[in-house]
């Protein structure tokens, strides 16, 4: 892996390293895919009338990460990634905690926005960090690893919040997330050194972080490299706020989904470690352009069969799909970030910022009305993911190395 020479002597060794901004990023994650089972049980509680209205528990959520992104990148930049990291967490925790007691649903979603605002400092600076230690293929396998966690995660979250929900209703979920956090805050500050140098940091005032900003959005692989990365995102935030209805009603699968969802995200979660192992020898374009026609070809495929081929074979043709839309994240979006962190490792936090506000926000853009088309078929996400998918192929065919 390359080491960049500015940066601090003392550090974590690898494996604890990875490990600790592994556990940061599966925050995400965990904070998503372990409110899925509890959404029937919100529903019925905060609006009977109107069910698919607890989706906005998810994308309030993931709209509130996607606007933090705007301000822990500069903030990191100015104050230290630590610091950005830590403070972020308290407020994750607060918004978890303000949800246990929110009497409506605009509350919940409220203080999941908020929630949302917080896990932004974690994710944006843990990517500065990242790009601190490392640049280029080495960064690209450093996050492949870290994207492993964030597909792993899926594979055991429904169940937990599943379990826990059974237990403690779905408030107790949120209690899940503050524990969680506070696990990984505390192996932060105990463990990590900051990684960037007092003499490197940045001023917050409004021009040199205009200065930065436009830097970032005046490279065009980098600009290329967030749109692509956005299309990604879409994908699986569009597969994420389907599956769940897909299953239910679609296949009458919504006892077994925690153990489907968890099985599927067990086997796609392969791919960033294959990611991992074959990206410093066959490049990060290779895998980014291969994964996205793959996973287009799938697309295309299941359109053209779901009716043509025998009812009994669609659920095994759509589990096969999901797998190939959470393997896509993991064989694309360290690559992906990797491309468009290259040339700004003087600016990391704004530019870190930059770019995952822009690929969230865009994303929850393009992946909300896929979501809302739901017809009682996989059909309407399918042919959306496919258009997606055909763009970013596009994109991808542009960058450079």
């Amino acid at each position: 892996m390359t080491a960049l020479t500015d940066a601090p002597a003392r550090r974590l060794p690898m494996p604890e390293f990875v490990a600790l901004m592994a556990m940061l990023a599966a925050t995400i994650a965990f904070s998503i895919d372990a409110m899925l089972p509890a959404l029937p049980a919100m529903a019925a509680e905060l609006s009977p009338g109107a069910p698919n209205a607890v989706g906005l528990v998810v994308s309030g959520f993931v709209l509130g990460m996607g606007g933090g992104t705007l301000f822990a990148g500069p903030l990191s930049d100015a104050w230290g990634r630590r610091a950005v990291m830590l403070g972020g967490a308290a407020l994750y925790c607060l918004g978890a905690a303000l949800a246990t007691v929110a009497p409506t649903l605009e509350g919940v979603v409220a203080a999941r926005v908020l929630q949302g605002l917080g896990a932004a400092g974690p994710r944006v600076a843990a990517m500065a960090m990242i790009r601190d230690l490392y640049a280029g293929r080495g960064m690209a396998r450093v996050a492949s690893f870290v994207m492993m966690t964030f597909t792993l995660v899926p594979a055991i979250a429904p169940s937990i919040g599943a379990g826990i929900a059974a237990l403690a209703g779905w408030r107790g979920v949120f209690w899940s997330f503050v524990l969680f956090s506070a696990l990984s805050s505390l192996w932060l500050a105990l463990r990590q050194p900051e990684t960037l140098a007092p003499a490197r940091r940045r001023s917050l005032r409004v021009g040199p972080q205009m200065a930065a900003a436009r830097e970032v959005v005046s490279l065009p692989n980098v600009r290329r490299a967030v749109a692509a990365q956005c299309v990604v995102f879409s994908v699986l935030f569009a597969t994420i706020m389907s599956v769940q209805p897909i299953y239910e009603t679609t296949f009458g699968r919504a006892d077994e989904f925690p153990l489907w969802f968890g099985a599927v995200a067990l086997v796609s979660g392969s791919a960033s470690f294959l990611n991992a192992k074959l990206v410093e020898r066959l490049g990060m374009l290779w895998l980014l352009r291969r994964a996205l026609a793959a996973h287009l070809a799938l697309s295309l495929v299941v359109l053209a069969l779901w009716h043509l081929g025998p009812e009994a074979g669609r659920f095994p043709l759509f589990l096969l799909w999901q797998v190939g839309s959470f393997a896509l994240a993991g064989l694309t979006i360290g690559n992906l970030n990797a491309i468009a962190m290259e040339p700004l490792g003087h600016v990391a936090g704004t530019a870190s910022s930059i770019v995952s506000a822009v690929a969230t926000l865009g994303a929850i853009v393009l992946a909300t009305p896929i979501g809302l088309m739901f017809d009682g078929t996989p059909l309407p996400l399918v042919a959306g993911v496919a258009l997606l998918l055909a763009v970013g192929s596009w994109l991808a065919a542009g960058l450079r190395e």
